[in-house]
């Protein structure tokens, strides 16, 4: 074979090779593998698959996402080990379990903060690329919100004073150790546990109420085991979507404006069905036999002030609770109560 011959040859095989690149590349599948606690089959699970669905439509089936309900993976401190570990790609987590990766999500755990769910959403959208920077730095891509609810607290006798819970076995998630140490300090019996225990602490006696939405508290089955619920409104109960900055990088950067779209649609139903969900899920139990208790007595207030006043630098980083402040005070400057 003559010299010309072998470089017609070469051309060809390059030209072969080159193929087979662009196509392997143009067929290859992102597997995302995302975990959570909420039961399959409630809001927060559909979205999640509504989103996992709408990922695959926007890239031709490039990016395929798989949604482990029900905590099948374990409880949120597992779930993101699994995540470091690329057993998991991503999570939706409440802010217990993003607090780990970042402490400014503790924000949304300061009890009267907020006053309703427009001022919530608001302070939220003005954090939102604080936060999505902070958790960047760390290897996680955030997607979205998930509103869960307001907690109430949920107890197997009745309270109304300070008094009361001082004599109930508290709920408090595992892994705050400084939330523990304020309990403690301030006379309250707080149990540390995961959230995937409750029924088991709660039937055993372990503890005997925890702080929960409305709707958890009934999709859960806790209200089973707590028959009194006290309407004190501490704050709202927090979620968040994320994904590993390395699953995400895996994705074409042509495809990723897409999935946040679609990403963002799981906030904003969820902003709009929430709400809604919670007040039905207290009028549903009513009939079933919650009772609702009324807090009494000014100590309410003088513990809570307290803990939310410690909780800026020890448990809220002092630029985020000050963001959060200011925004805050934007939204009601502009948006008065009415008299």
């Amino acid at each position: 074979m003559d010299r010309e011959a072998h470089q017609a040859v070469g051309r060809v095989a390059l030209h072969l090779v080159l193929f087979l690149a662009i196509a392997a590349g143009a067929g290859a599948q992102t597997t995302v593998k995302l975990a959570t606690l909420v039961p399959e089959g409630t809001v927060w699970d559909k979205n999640l698959k509504q989103m996992g669905e709408e990922w695959k439509t926007a890239t031709d089936g490039r990016v395929v996402v798989t949604v482990f309900a029900g905590g099948t993976q374990g409880d949120e401190p597992t779930v993101l080990r699994k995540m470091r570990l690329d057993a998991l790609q991503a999570g939706a987590l409440s802010a217990v379990g993003l607090g780990m990766i970042d402490a400014s999500f503790n924000l949304f755990d300061v009890p009267f903060f907020f006053d309703s769910y427009d001022e919530l959403n608001y302070v939220a959208d003005k954090l939102t690329p604080v936060i999505r920077k902070r958790i960047e730095a760390k290897g996680f891509v955030f997607l979205n919100w998930g509103w869960l609810g307001w907690a109430q607290v949920f107890t197997k006798r009745p309270v109304q004073t300070v008094e009361d819970l001082k004599g109930i076995k508290l709920y408090t998630s595992s892994g705050n150790d400084k939330m523990v140490q304020w309990f403690k300090a301030n006379g309250f019996q707080p149990r540390a546990m995961a959230m995937t225990d409750i029924m088991t602490g709660l039937s055993t006696g372990m503890i005997e109420g925890m702080p929960s939405t409305p709707l958890a508290a009934m999709l859960f089955q806790w209200n089973r085991q707590t028959p009194y619920m006290l309407e004190l409104g501490l704050a709202p109960i927090v979620a968040g979507n994320i994904i590993m900055m390395k699953a995400w990088k895996a994705i074409p950067d042509a495809d990723k404006p897409k999935l946040l779209a679609a990403a963002d649609g799981v906030d904003k139903r969820l902003r709009e069905a929430v709400p809604k969900l919670d007040e039905n899920a207290v009028a549903m139990m009513s009939k079933n036999g919650l009772t609702v208790t009324k807090a009494v007595g000014p100590e309410w207030k003088t513990q809570l002030d307290s803990l939310a006043k410690t909780m800026r630098g020890e448990m809220v980083p002092p630029d985020i609770f000050d963001l959060a402040l200011k925004a805050r005070d934007e939204f009601r400057k502009k948006n008065p109560p009415k008299k």
